[in-house]
């Protein structure tokens, strides 16, 4: 195979978008084509208003389209004329049958797989980038090789992505690793010795890692896996420094100087892991593990779902029983809709948790986010509201707010979900003022630390994450009636 001339990814979303994006920026003399079914996507990305938000992805989409970089719904034209085909399409956690919660559903991998089969010809390196369970690479092959043409070959390599949504182009553009998996045959190692040459044109061999398939597609498992458990490991020393009096913020910052540890991903928060990875590929894991009749281990990495999930219970617990055991009709100031900052992405937020128990309980939420659309919570709300027997009264309670302070005007309560840097320079007398007293504030990500002080001289009541603070008047009650701590997950609601 000569150089590359032409890459297609298919599959527009988070990872493919950005990642072509990158791709068509670092390698201008290849033309690289994102495709996608949906049409009212690719028109967003051919717009001023991209479908997704990511720092600096604007600029670098804006400088490459319609030069190398194109975004299209004519799937098989951009299949035939590629060289490399990357399938970045979604692979959610089954809703339903056998590993239903808990294994990946391959079904548009497998769309992919046969389609490309049906139009291409000629010699292709196939490559993964979604995040799949181990062997899924195996699965494609077959069906390729069941397809087969005279006129047809591929190789099929394993690409994992590692970006992280907020620092998606820094981390593309400065990756710590990339990983390529592949067969081990003289075929395969040449496959992806053409996949290296396009990423060693920005990053240096060194980072550069080549594996085989079954290792690169576990790595990524492996590592979104221990990332979730360190975040699940903190949020469980949270709860104990609550008790005892002790910081969390301080308790991670002393165990995170220790060089063995380190200090990445120790953040008490009650976001615990969102976003579209960690949760889905915990659970693929777990489902690998009793697949694969390993049970205790299986127990294990359940278990790391299970405190992310206690970690948001015992947080909306908490705003009820401070709010005197009852938030019937109070409006709650909800700020922050997205999982994380920096991107409007709400898969597995901390806010669609702590708003649904906060519905079931009656409460009205006043919601606001500077990047998350309307209809995008209120989507988001209608498949996850507790309210299942009456899902019209349940969304009937949110109203959505265009800027904080209407959301906090007359509020009983504010709840901080997302780490956006603006709460943090609110004018919080002129909204200690509009609210109703006693008014409380729970930071739930810490991004306030600095200002307790200056918030309890103003009469508010602050309660946080991993840390007791001491009240002027102790409104905290002594038991927590509202929620059962031990309860599970509250199941999704029909509509």
């Amino acid at each position: 195979m000569g150089p590359v001339k032409r890459i297609c990814c298919i599959g527009a979303g988070y990872v493919g978008g950005p990642t072509c994006s990158v791709i068509a920026q670092m390698c201008p003399e290849i033309a690289v084509t994102v495709v996608d079914v949906n049409e009212e996507r690719i028109q967003a990305w051919n717009s001023d208003q991209l479908p997704i938000f990511e720092p600096g992805l604007q600029e670098v989409v804006e400088a490459q389209r319609g030069i190398n970089l194109f975004f299209s719904t004519d799937i098989d034209k951009a299949v035939r004329e590629a060289d490399i085909i990357f399938i970045s399409v979604n692979t959610p956690t089954k809703t339903f049958g056998l590993g239903k919660g808990r294994a990946a559903d391959l079904k548009y991998i497998e769309a992919c797989a046969r389609r490309i089969a049906q139009v291409a010809t000629g010699y292709k390196i196939v490559v993964e980038k979604s995040t799949v369970p181990v062997r899924a690479a195996e699965s494609i092959q077959r069906i390729f090789s069941a397809n087969t043409k005279s006129d047809l070959s591929f190789q099929v390599l394993s690409n994992p992505e590692f970006l992280a949504e907020g620092t998606a182009i820094s981390d593309l553009k400065n990756p710590d690793r990339v990983l390529i998996g592949g067969d081990e045959t003289p075929e395969g190692q040449r496959a992806i010795e053409t996949l290296s040459s396009i990423y060693v044109r920005w990053v240096p061999k060194t980072r550069i890692i080549t594996t085989n398939t079954w290792s690169s597609e576990l790595s990524k498992l492996a590592a979104n896996a221990f990332l979730a458990q360190r975040i699940s490991s903190i949020n469980s020393i949270s709860a104990l420094c609550e008790v005892t009096g002790a910081d969390v913020e301080e308790v991670a910052h002393a165990i995170g100087t220790d060089q063995r540890i380190g200090n990445r991903f120790l953040k008490a928060s009650v976001a615990g892991f969102g976003g579209s990875c960690f949760q889905k590929d915990v659970l693929n894991l777990v489902y690998l593990c009793e697949a694969l009749n390993l049970p205790e281990v299986a127990r294990y990495w359940q278990q790391v779902i299970e405190l992310n999930e206690y970690q948001r219970r015992r947080f909306a617990a908490r705003i009820i029983s401070c709010l005197f055991n009852t938030v019937t009709d109070k409006k709650i100031a909800l700020l922050g809709f997205a999982f994380k900052k920096d991107t409007g992405d709400t898969r597995e937020s901390s806010s669609i948790h702590i708003s649904k128990y906060l519905m079931d309980e009656g409460a009205r939420l006043h919601i606001y986010d500077p990047k998350v659309k309307k209809e995008q919570i209120m989507q988001d709300l209608s498949h996850s509201t507790a309210s299942a027997e009456d899902p019209e009264r349940g969304l009937s309670l949110v109203s959505i707010a265009s800027d904080p302070y209407e959301a906090c005007d007359n509020a009983h309560a504010i709840v901080i979900c997302t780490e956006w840097d603006i709460f943090k320079e609110l004018d919080y007398e002129r909204i200690y003022q509009a609210m109703l007293k006693p008014a409380f504030i729970f930071d739930g990500r810490r991004i306030l630390d600095s200002l307790h002080g200056q918030l309890q001289q103003l009469g508010f009541q602050v309660e946080t994450i991993g840390k007791r603070i001491s009240q002027r008047i102790p409104f905290t009650a002594s038991t927590i009636a509202q929620l059962d701590l031990q309860a599970p997950p509250l199941k999704k609601m029909k509509i």
